[in-house]
């Protein structure tokens, strides 16, 4: 799609890769709206941008709380008479542990990687029916793309996300609305650094933008990063479990040395 002039609406814009993205969505002529729970970081961020003559409003919302998802997508609307694309980056990771097992992890983790994507989803279609045009992203995760250790919460709402959005491009198709999933891999965000474990093909989210912008561009379907990692871990999830769960151990091994 062509970014210029464009009205974008992003979630998850005050860290990560979407605080990456802001510059490349202005870069190719985007006009941005940010949403994220920090409504300070968002106004100075904002602010910054205007004074640089860019098009750029704050929107703060918390994505987990529906509600606010639609007031801040209602305000976005109500300043630019429609959003052409919806950016669903807002996510964050907590690992489960199997000896502190809480299903109120899962709650937390799905309310905001899954329902948080649900609500602006929700929130954005009228417009984008009544209009016949528009494209959703919402990004997933490699780790979505079948089950490993240490991945029984995160990974699992990363999958929900996944088949979510390829389902829903079935469904938009025939309206005109256009569907791109983003699959990353690993990713240098405060997300991230968190993170004990070997992460392989760590990618700077300054990296990670400029391909996500890439491929929204060229309408891609699936947008998936680092692509040798990702083309291995697609291969991975046809094998037949007990070959696949051998070579999950020995990389998990291989990492902890």
């Amino acid at each position: 799609m062509k970014l210029q002039h464009a009205r974008v609406w992003l979630t998850g814009a005050s860290s990560g890769i979407g605080e990456a993205l802001v510059p490349r969505l202005l870069e190719a002529g985007a006009r941005l709206a940010l949403t994220a729970r920090r409504a300070d970081v968002l106004e100075g961020t904002a602010a910054a941008w205007r004074a640089r003559g860019r098009d750029v409003m704050a929107a703060p919302a918390d994505v987990s709380d529906r509600q606010a998802v639609h007031a801040a997508a209602h305000l976005v609307e109500e300043a630019w008479g429609g959003i052409d694309l919806a950016i669903f980056n807002a996510g964050f990771s907590k690992r489960i542990r199997v000896t502190e097992f809480n299903a109120q992890d899962f709650v937390d983790l799905y309310r905001v990687n899954v329902f948080g994507v649900m609500f602006g989803v929700e929130a954005v279609l009228p417009g984008m029916l009544r209009r016949g045009s528009g494209r959703i992203a919402a990004v997933g995760s490699l780790a979505g793309l079948r089950g490993a250790p240490t991945l029984i919460g995160y990974g699992s709402s990363k999958a929900a996300i996944i088949h979510a959005i390829d389902s829903l491009r079935f469904d938009l198709a025939p309206y005109g609305i256009g569907v791109t999933l983003i699959n990353p891999g690993y990713v240098r965000t405060p997300l991230t650094a968190k993170n004990t474990y070997w992460m392989p093909r760590l990618t700077d989210a300054d990296e990670a933008a400029a391909i996500i912008v890439r491929g929204l561009q060229h309408d891609r379907k699936e947008i998936h990063f680092p692509a040798l990692f990702s083309r291995t871990l697609k291969l991975l999830r046809a094998l037949p479990f007990p070959i696949y769960e051998r070579i999950v151990a020995a990389a998990v091994k291989r990492g902890a040395r």
